[in-house]
């Protein structure tokens, strides 16, 4: 995985800011060590302060790896909290299903199995917390359906928005298979800076988080691809 901080920097905060005990942390350990995506250390320590601080009761996950995130995520929920996460990748739920076991979680995290872009819009919420961690190209996709599903003061989270740092350069310095991705990230990004219902800040740790505090609620109006291409250089 891309970083936006260099190495040294990431090995000294893994130093500082240990990693979560328990089974939580044997699967935390057990997915560093396989290289299975989950969100690094420092992310996930960012995350924990942000949801102490929020209390929320029932959060919405785009993308569920191995469920390490739910897990962790879960942490900070009251006895009757949930957590709503979906993945259209067998080969990681079948792992998440295992994982969620392990972790006793079974009644607290529900798994929706498909596509996000087809489950999002037969939700209904509201969440409090929507934690984004899929298909980067998609996420501006998923931006109205997490606007619509998202309460007034809640928090949308989303993970690997800086793509190592190369989102910084010119679409043409980049390789053209990832002119794409590359392209409607900084849309995305340009979006959520100057969207009217969000307050937004992108933080520069792990590959990027965006966090953004949803202050009004605003009129629901589905993504068409090309309505930003102005946001790109």
């Amino acid at each position: 995985m891309n970083y936006v901080t260099d190495d040294t920097m990431n090995a000294y905060l893994r130093t500082v800011q240990p990693l979560f005990d328990g089974v939580l942390g044997d699967i935390q350990r057990e997915a560093m060590a396989a290289d299975v995506p989950i969100v690094p250390p420092e992310v996930a320590r960012f995350i924990s302060v942000l949801l102490t601080m929020q209390k929320p009761k029932h959060i919405l996950e785009i993308g569920t790896a191995v469920a390490f995130s739910a897990g962790m995520m879960c942490q900070f929920l009251p006895e009757d909290g949930t957590v709503t996460t979906i993945d259209r990748f067998e080969v990681m739920l079948k792992d998440a299903r295992v994982n969620i076991k392990r972790m006793g979680l079974e009644d607290k995290i529900k798994i929706l199995e498909g596509d996000a872009a087809n489950i999002l819009p037969t939700l209904e919420g509201p969440y409090d917390v929507i934690f984004m961690d899929a298909a980067k190209g998609q996420y501006q996709a998923f931006l109205p359906h997490c606007l619509r599903l998202l309460r007034v003061g809640g928090l949308l989270i989303v993970d690997d928005v800086l793509q190592g740092g190369t989102i910084a350069q010119t679409r043409f310095s980049v390789p053209r298979r990832q002119r794409t991705i590359h392209k409607r990230l900084r849309n995305f990004l340009w979006d959520i800076s100057h969207h009217e219902a969000l307050e937004t800040s992108i933080v520069p740790i792990g590959d990027g988080v965006a966090l953004c505090y949803k202050k009004k609620e605003v009129e629901f109006k589905e993504f068409e691809e090309g309505e930003t291409d102005d946001a790109e250089e």
